[in-house]
This record gives structure tokens, C-alpha cells and sequence, in this order.
């Protein structure tokens, strides 16, 4: 695990009242089904010293769109609420991060490819869990000790993992796209109205790790979104010079 992780995890079950014993329990269930997972080497050869793209559905995904077309070459990390968006306008994801919370259709259908799912166990997810069979290449991951099946490179939602996976594997330059922090919810998230309260404190919880991780990682980071402390905002027009 990321050094200070820990502490980072603590805060989160205080912050939400979360059941550490729950996503233990869920990382168990998930260890379970996993009998064959990606290897981390996989992973790894697709990430270390590349410019990657973290992709998530915040309210400027729509925007992004069409600039994420033109670099069909950068491997993505996308968090599951963008997978939809994305494979309707005929971009598919290198690398899925879910909690299974996404668009099922579109994660079964992506779940066919070679994409790689890193799929999140925790403790409001279980019965959830059960779509890893129609993945074809599956690593999970939790927020508690890492054990057997089950990988922690930190992070707490989808998005903010994303940018923790890629930094975990020494991604050399992490661009942000689709991940705005910006008090507002973006249409391709699968939020209910009666989840509007908790989503955006999760976001706010989610920024608050990535301005921590700034300090610690050694990738050099990037956003096209609303800044966030620690990376360097950039416009879509600065993208050629940025990856190159």
C-alpha cells in the first residue's frame, strides 16, 4: 500500500460511518469468486513510464469527447460512471476502475474486451459483485489490508482510484479529463436524487486524497478540469506538447 494509506482509510470510516468488518467482508466475498485474476504484470507494462489519460464523469466529460478521440494511442483509465459515454462515441477503455455502480449493460459489454476491470469490493457493494464473472479481465481491490486475490493502491471513489492506480504504477505523466470537483454532478453519473447529499461529499473526499497523493507520487500530474491542488491545469490544446 501507498505509505500513510492507513490513516487516509481511518478518516474515510470515521468521515462516513463505513464498517471496516463490511468491506473486509466484501473483499472476502470477492477474493472468492476470483479464482483467476489479471496478472499485475499486465497491468503494470500498460501503465509504467506512460502518459496515461484518467477519465471520469464529471460535468465537462461531454466536452472531452471529442479531444479523446484524437489520441486513440494513450492507454485510459476510466472510472466506471464515464464507460457508457465513452463506448457510445466509440472510445473503449484500457483500464475499467468500478465499483459496479456504473451502467451494467455497458460494463458487461466492455467486460468482453480486453480491457482490464479493477473491480472495488466494499461493504455497500456485495450483491453487486457477482458481474466480475462476465469480465474477461478481472483484478480486485480493496481499502483494507491487501490479502491473496485483493490489491490496495489506495483511493476512494472510482475516479480518485483511477488516478491512484496509475500513480501506483509509476505512470510517468496522469491527465485528467471528465473530473471537475466542482459542487455539481455530472449527467453520466448514476447518482439518484436521494444520493446527491453523500455523492458530492464523497467528491469533495476524493479531491482531498488527489491533493494528498500530489505530495507523495512521483508522476507528474495534469488536469484539463477544474484545478486541483497539485496539478498543473492544462487546456485540450496543450495536449500535443504535454504528451510528447
Amino acid at each position: 500500500m501507498i505509505l500513510g494509506w492507513n490513516k487516509r482509510y481511518l478518516e474515510i470510516l470515521r468521515e462516513f460511518k463505513f464498517s471496516k468488518k463490511q468491506d473486509m467482508g466484501s473483499a472476502i466475498i470477492l477474493d472468492s469468486i476470483l479464482r483467476k485474476t489479471v496478472s499485475i504484470n499486465k497491468i503494470n507494462k500498460q501503465i509504467k513510464g506512460k502518459t496515461v489519460f484518467v477519465i471520469g464523469a464529471g460535468t465537462s466529460l461531454s466536452l472531452a469527447i471529442p479531444v479523446l478521440k484524437n489520441f486513440s494511442k494513450v492507454v485510459k483509465i476510466v472510472a466506471d460512471s464515464a464507460v457508457k459515454s465513452l463506448i457510445e462515441n466509440g472510445i473503449n477503455p484500457d483500464i475499467v476502475v468500478t465499483d459496479l455502480d456504473g451502467d451494467k449493460d455497458s460494463l458487461i459489454k466492455v467486460g468482453k474486451t480486453d480491457s482490464i476491470f479493477v473491480v472495488h469490493a466494499h461493504g455497500d457493494n456485495i450483491v453487486k459483485l457477482f458481474l466480475v464473472k462476465y469480465f474477461k479481465n478481472c483484478i480486485g481491490s480493496t481499502q483494507t489490508k491487501p490479502f491473496r486475490n485483493m490489491q490496495n493502491f489506495g483511493g476512494f471513489t472510482d475516479g480518485d482510484r483511477a488516478v491512484f492506480l496509475a500513480s501506483y504504477f509509476d505512470a510517468k505523466k496522469i491527465i485528467l479529463f471528465g473530473m471537475d470537483f466542482n459542487g455539481k454532478i455530472g449527467k453520466y453519473s448514476q447518482t439518484k436524487v436521494v444520493d446527491r447529499k453523500i455523492k458530492l461529499k464523497k467528491l469533495r473526499k476524493a479531491k482531498s486524497l488527489l491533493e494528498w497523493l500530489s505530495k507523495k507520487t512521483s508522476s507528474e500530474l495534469f488536469t484539463t478540469s477544474n484545478s486541483i491542488k497539485g496539478f498543473q491545469k492544462i487546456s485540450f490544446r496543450e495536449l500535443d506538447i504535454i504528451i510528447t
